[in-house]
């Protein structure tokens, strides 16, 4: 599941979320043992008030029921009329009642006494207010309370992540070409201490891995290279005798360009394994001179193709990139467009902002085009390709900052269009 905020924000409000409601339930239960014990000492002085009465009443008959500012008291004779009292005591059941009157509040006891009824009324406004105060005293302390354990937890996290913390950023400020780092001395048996061992460890493997492919990649460079040499060179000696019957010739110019061919994909593969060796190979590039390069060495895939092809270039515009890099981008680009027309035209256009490349072959639908830049994917499977060829195309222009725009429609033809960096003037 994912986390949407940080170790310590998670934290922090966990605190500050457990000190509020520690603070809710005491102040809850404070406040209801309060209003209970409350409600116990006013009934026990209204039973005391009314015990009192009834003795002064056995004494003295003409005695005054209390009149006072917390403690009212009303009798009703049997008989008598009920206006003698307030209507609003009138209905009330012998037992203890709570009343309010107006803005006022009154815990009522009503008791049958000798054919009498006795009512009476004890204020409790001011207790009401009290327990008002201490409900506002109790969301206030939840407040601070939650605050105060808030700053707790952001501390206490901050304390207890640290190793962590310090394991992260050695982890990202690790230099990629240094891999001889130790540093299971510098953490306790915790589980931090085994987190950096595990991390040791596997940056032991992936260095061990990384070894192990530059190891393959400059023995398979170097064999690759040296074969690949001495089948153009032969082919270039078998070319060079003029008299070489055209059929052999033919083939021979076949050989020749797949060993081009080969090349140009060991230059790619050697790209996709040391991409950013690759990008530091910078130097200024005619673009005009790359795009030459490439439909010369590719102008055989046109032979005997009622195919128009057109170039236009700019012999000014000059680049700051790697000229291999830049020779596998044209030369996919002029290869596919070669190889899906049949008949129509190819035009190749350059200027000082972008390369296009336009033909009027087979084109794609927009389910293809979306599926183009995958690694072994080709839009004819009858045709022969290795399938990895705009998806390595992407990957240089992403890498360089260019723009890589494709427009097709099946049955018309497609438009290729890449789109310079600024900064690469």
């Amino acid at each position: 599941m994912r986390r949407r905020y940080n170790l310590r924000i998670r934290v922090a409000w966990a605190f500050a979320t457990f000190g509020a409601m520690v603070c809710l339930l005491m102040g809850g239960f404070q406040l209801l043992a309060t209003h209970d014990l409350s409600q116990r000492l006013i009934d026990e002085t209204l039973t005391a008030e009314l015990d009192d009465f009834f003795s002064r009443r056995e004494r003295n008959p003409q005695s005054l029921p209390p009149n006072t500012v917390v403690l009212h008291g009303y009798i009703q004779s049997k008989g008598a009329s009920q206006d003698d009292i307030p209507k609003y005591l009138n209905t009330l059941p012998p037992g203890r009642h709570n009343l309010t009157v107006g803005r006022l509040a009154y815990r009522v006891a009503v008791v049958d006494h000798r054919e009498e009824r006795y009512f009476f009324l004890y204020d409790t406004s001011l207790q009401q207010k009290r327990e008002q105060r201490s409900i506002i005293f109790i969301v206030v302390s939840m407040i601070i309370v939650g605050f105060v354990s808030a700053l707790g937890g952001i501390w206490l996290v901050r304390v207890i992540i640290a190793p962590v913390t310090e394991l992260a950023n050695r982890i990202r400020n690790r230099r990629p070409d240094v891999w001889t780092l130790q540093w299971t001395d510098d953490f306790g048996h915790d589980e931090v201490g085994e987190l950096a061992r595990a991390f040791d460890l596997h940056l032991g493997y992936i260095h061990a891995l990384a070894e192990r492919e530059r190891a393959f990649t400059s023995d398979l460079s170097h064999e690759l290279r040296t074969s690949l040499a001495v089948i153009l060179n032969a082919a270039e000696i078998l070319l060079a005798d003029e008299h070489l019957p055209e059929k052999q010739k033919t083939r021979i110019l076949r050989i020749e360009r797949a060993a081009h061919d080969m090349t140009e994909m060991g230059n790619a593969l050697l790209f996709m394994s040391r991409q950013q060796h690759a990008l530091r190979m910078v130097e200024e590039v005619c673009v005009a001179e790359v795009i030459d390069e490439a439909v010369e060495k590719h102008r055989l895939l046109l032979k005997d193709k009622p195919i128009a092809l057109s170039i236009s270039t700019d012999p000014q515009r000059r680049i700051n990139t790697d000229r291999g890099l830049l020779y596998i981008v044209a030369a996919n680009l002029i290869r596919n467009a070669f190889t899906y027309t049949e008949q129509g035209e190819v035009r190749i256009i350059q200027d000082q902002t972008s390369l296009a490349i336009i033909d009027s072959g087979r084109g794609m639908d927009p389910r293809q085009i979306q599926s183009s830049f995958q690694r072994q994917w080709r839009v004819f499977s009858h045709i022969q390709g290795t399938g990895i060829g705009l998806s390595l195309v992407k990957r240089i222009c992403d890498q360089y900052g260019w723009t890589l725009k494709i427009a097709s429609e099946r049955g018309t033809g497609t438009r290729v269009e890449i789109f310079f960096s600024l900064t690469d003037n």
